[in-house]
């Protein structure tokens, strides 16, 4: 699936404030009760050493920070898994699937 002007701007802006040595962002929109096309859930995997040393809650914040025009518009839930490197290499580079969406019409 290509990729929409939404996604580009949430990887552009990730990749220009935190420098990641991965970044994987998936419109998971398709899996919840939206028009087709849409963009509105994302899942973001980002493994980056501007996180060393920041609990999770403030990574978090930082990328809701970087993010904060697309979350004020379109962008209804992002899944955020954030790493270390040394974290993602712990879990052998695999990040968690996310669960069926139980919302809406699909009940």
């Amino acid at each position: 699936m290509d990729s929409g002007p939404i996604q580009r701007d949430i990887q552009t802006k990730l990749i220009a404030e935190l420098a990641p040595k991965r970044l994987e962002v998936v419109n998971e929109s398709h899996m919840h009760s939206v028009p087709p096309n849409s963009e509105t859930h994302f899942k973001v995997t980002l493994v980056s050493e501007s996180f060393d040393g920041l609990r999770p809650v403030q990574r978090h914040q930082r990328v809701y920070q970087i993010l904060a025009a697309e979350l004020a518009g379109e962008v209804h839930a992002l899944a955020l898994h954030l790493y270390t490197p040394a974290q993602w290499q712990a879990l052998n580079e695999v990040s968690p699937e996310s669960p069926p969406c139980l919302g809406g019409s699909k009940v």
